[in-house]
């Protein structure tokens, strides 16, 4: 059995919306700034010049310390490429992100090639 034809157009999600001059722009709709993901967060920690615990990594994210050690060596390290540096301070390891790459890594790279 065929439904009998209407001569008005069926009512659609994009009728019901806005029109595109009367919508909000995104900065007025956003008022409020976008927070910052943990692994932004963690990255602004290495990038203080006193560094960071694993601990205090920990606190800020809620991620367990296997979690934090995989941040840093997969992300950090190998997924961004950047120098992230460590150094025991008082029997704790701190860690930063030095702005230019160790010389021990950079002969390595050279030796191996590009990675």
């Amino acid at each position: 059995m065929k439904r009998p034809t209407s001569s008005k157009p069926r009512s659609s999600i994009s009728t019901l919306q806005a029109p595109v001059g009367k919508r909000p722009s995104p900065s007025v709709a956003g008022t409020k700034s976008p927070t910052k993901s943990k692994q932004a967060n963690v990255l602004a920690l290495l990038h203080r010049p006193q560094g960071v615990t694993i601990a205090a990594v920990v606190k800020a994210t809620s991620w367990q310390p296997h979690s934090v050690r995989g941040f840093l060596a997969g992300v950090v390290r190998k997924k961004l490429g950047l120098n992230l540096t460590s150094e025991l301070v008082n029997g704790e390891r701190i860690y930063r992100i030095a702005a230019k790459p160790s010389v021990k890594r950079a002969a390595k790279r050279t030796k191996d090639g590009a990675r």
